[in-house]
């Protein structure tokens, strides 16, 4: 098992010989500032809240135009609970796979490229991403470079992109 999952599970080397880097994402071949660079985290986070918001708002949206009768009238609370994650995902996975950033990150300047080949996203790294997102904790664990288990599970990485 270590074999198929030690590209994005692995620890550090025990011998410690792997060179200091001078900034985050110079491993990667990425610059360290402007275009092509790691997005930073606070950067990452405004993306998201504002992809998460939208979701919300075109739920409630909808909701609201529709009135109880179109829901079988069920509370903007009941349905914002299973439809807003929903349509965040859903946006999420054909963004990144059609543009490579979702509305939220093309307001931040930023996008989601992948660090291990000069090609697009792709649809299954871009589900397996908003899979690991949606349970939170995955962005959280990060390595020496700011990228989360999602982005090295995925072999992508969020970049400025101006």
């Amino acid at each position: 098992m270590r074999e198929l999952a030690g590209s994005w599970l692995s620890g550090p080397t025990s011998s410690g010989n792997e060179p200091e880097q001078d900034f985050k994402g110079e491993r990667l071949g990425l610059p360290e500032y402007g275009e092509g660079s790691l997005a930073p985290l606070g950067v990452r986070l405004g993306a998201l809240l504002v992809d998460w918001f939208l979701a919300y708002g075109f739920v409630g949206l909808v909701v609201s135009l529709g009135g109880p009768g179109l829901l079988g009238g069920e509370t903007f609370s009941a349905v914002a609970s299973w439809a807003t994650p929903l349509l965040w995902g859903v946006t999420g996975v054909v963004c990144v796979w059609l543009f490579a950033q979702t509305p939220g990150q093309a307001l931040f300047g930023i996008g989601t490229a992948r660090i291990d080949a000069d090609e697009r996203v792709g649809v299954l790294r871009a589900i397996v991403r908003v899979v690991f997102v949606f349970f939170l904790l995955p962005p959280l664990v990060q390595d020496e470079d700011g990228r989360g288990l999602h982005d090295r599970a995925t072999g992508t990485a969020l970049i400025r992109t101006r």
